[in-house]
């Protein structure tokens, strides 16, 4: 499939994407993050896209694969095994994460990386960290909102990358 036909086809898909995306996330602001990685996905990946299949079927299992890996993930991260021969860490509180030298080293790490990104990426990235809403950061910068979404992807991604060794 020519690089014109597949961009037709994936502009057709998004609406019917997108309303799949909230199903699945019941969030809309994670259901735009969705729709923006499958895109991301379908278009990293139309080589892979047989012309006698169905596309909008195959951008459907692309989303739901995406979204199924993002949870499993998410489980996967917060899922914490104690291996210390006492269970010391099952005694503790579980809100004493941060109060530990290892936990205030992790933040300051994370704020040493966000502060090296250009004030173009880290003042909508930090908003959403905040609790803005992409909305909310588009108007307050005077930017269009697909601007402000692709900055804080970009934004994460970066942070995933130079914290890569902390997980």
């Amino acid at each position: 499939m020519n690089a014109l036909k597949l961009n037709k086809h994936l502009l057709d898909v998004q609406s019917d994407l997108l309303r799949f995306a909230f199903r699945l996330t019941k969030n809309r602001d994670d259901a735009s993050d969705l729709l923006q990685e499958t895109s991301l996905k379908v278009l990293d990946n139309h080589d892979k896209f047989a012309e006698e299949t169905n596309f909008k079927a195959w951008t459907y299992t692309l989303m739901r694969n995406i979204f199924i890996n993002n949870y499993r993930k998410t489980v996967r991260e917060q899922t914490f095994v104690d291996q210390t021969d006492n269970l010391y860490h099952l005694n503790i509180p579980q809100n004493s994460g941060f109060d530990s030298p290892e936990g205030a080293y992790t933040i300051a790490e994370i704020t040493k990386a966000i502060n090296s990104f250009s004030k173009e990426y880290r003042q909508p990235f930090a908003m959403h960290i905040a609790g803005f809403k992409y909305e909310a950061i588009a108007q307050e910068m005077n930017l269009p909102l697909g601007t402000v979404k692709s900055r804080i992807f970009f934004a994460r991604k970066r942070l995933q990358q130079v914290l890569k060794d902390y997980r």
